[in-house]
């Protein structure tokens, strides 16, 4: 008996995958302008991985038909709103490729960017991470992209766009370096620390990390003893950005982020287990109140 229904199981499972399996192989045998209906339907239902499937018959048995290149452009987009973002930039890089000189090319550059930035979404959506505390590849990746784009067709309608999403890239990036240089000054590393400041300031004027740029080179150079690129880091400091957290009284607090009210604990061991002073710089809700706000969704093909 119990193996008769451990058979019956089986064939069960079998019918169902042959039932699947002659489904697919009758929507594959249907027209093109049935299959592209259907994958519209996905689209519109926002059913992304049903819109895949279809798109993907409509390349695989109709790859020169009537629907063939919108199909494949809006693959790009299903595969995107999938979270496939590999996939994404695969069929994008694909249709560059294929179509170089296609009306609508601009927009698989475009798209390219877009899933390449993208590529960390899952997790930041889930856990509260800054993103300019991690790894920054794709986001150096997805400016690489954005700009090619912009210097093929500065003129799409997808521009501005792009043009908005370099700006949070270029302003996560510059970040990114100032939390190096912080990571530098724990180590002890002053000489790193300063140059990482020099490159922000050097490197991404107009970005909101550029005060605290100057504010790491003064520190850096202070602390490796070299007074006078310290003061020149400082006036144009003052000059500029006179507000900055580091500037007290109209002087640079050298001490700052390292200088903390002592408790008596402290006063009675005389120092002895207090914690080792932390040197840090990070005036975003200063100088950047939109840091945390990422750009918007893309538009559909």
């Amino acid at each position: 008996m119990r193996k008769f229904g451990l058979l019956g199981g089986l064939i069960t499972i079998i019918l169902v995958l042959s039932a699947c399996a002659s489904e697919k192989d009758k929507i594959a045998a249907g027209s093109e302008k049935d299959i592209y209906q259907r994958a519209q339907y996905a689209l519109n239902h926002s059913s992304w991985d049903a819109a895949v499937e279809y798109l993907q018959l409509l390349e695989e048995h109709y790859p020169f038909g009537v629907y063939a290149e919108q199909s494949q452009l809006e693959l790009i987009f299903a595969y995107y709103q999938s979270d496939e973002h590999e996939a994404a930039i695969a069929s994008a890089d694909r249709f560059i490729r294929l179509h170089p000189q296609h009306r609508s090319v601009d927009y698989a550059y475009y798209m390219r960017g877009v899933a390449s930035f993208s590529n960390d979404t899952a997790i930041t959506s889930f856990l509260p991470t800054d993103v300019t505390q991690r790894d920054i590849g794709t986001a150096r990746e997805a400016f690489n992209y954005f700009n090619q784009f912009l210097n093929r067709y500065p003129d799409s309608p997808y521009a501005l766009d792009a043009q908005k999403r370099m700006i949070y890239l270029r302003n996560t990036m510059a970040r990114s370096e100032i939390h190096v240089a912080n990571y530098y000054f724990k180590r002890e590393a002053y000489l790193a620390a300063a140059n990482r400041g020099r490159y922000v300031v050097e490197n991404m004027q107009g970005t909101p990390a550029v005060p605290d740029g100057l504010a790491v080179m003064a520190m850096g150079y202070h602390m490796l003893n070299m007074p006078e690129l310290a003061n020149d880091a400082v006036k144009v400091l003052i000059a500029n950005y006179p507000n900055h957290p580091a500037i007290k009284n109209g002087k640079f607090n050298f001490e700052y982020s390292t200088a903390k009210k002592r408790s008596w604990v402290s006063y009675v061991t005389f120092g002895l287990f207090d914690k080792r002073p932390v040197i840090k710089f990070d005036s975003r809700k200063q100088y950047d109140p939109f840091y945390a706000e990422a750009p918007p969704a893309p538009p559909a093909a």
